[in-house]
Formats: structure tokens, sequence, C-alpha cells
């Protein structure tokens, strides 16, 4: 019982807490303002991308084991 109820607080706090910016931007009428929030996650995970990328060229240019 006592696990079953952790269950459905996990579940819970991740729908009505985790998930809630993605239900308002899913239920906007502006494509617009939907698609630029999309690009800006898009951007952001580019730059890690390359920012990992920079690193680990410099770690193997100094002899990485």
């Amino acid at each position: 019982m006592i696990a079953n109820n952790i269950f459905r607080a996990i579940g819970n706090f991740f729908t009505n807490v985790v998930f809630r910016p993605y239900d308002m931007i899913r239920f906007m009428h502006n494509w617009w303002a939907q698609n630029t929030f999309s690009f800006i996650l898009i951007i952001i995970a580019f730059i890690g991308l390359f920012y990992w990328l920079n690193e680990l060229k410099k770690y193997e240019k100094l002899g990485g084991e």
C-alpha cells in the first residue's frame, strides 16, 4: 500500500509539476511560439554537443588515457 502511494506521488509530481510547461506549450494556438521554443532547445543541444566534442579533442591532444 505504501509503495503504491509513493509511485502515485511520483507520477503526480511529474504530471502536475515537471511537465506543466510542456502542456502550456502544447496547447498554444501560435505555431511560431511553439517552434521558437523547439528551435531554442535544439540550439542549446548543439552548443552542448560542440562544447563536448571540443573538450574531447583537448583531452586527446593531451594524451588522454
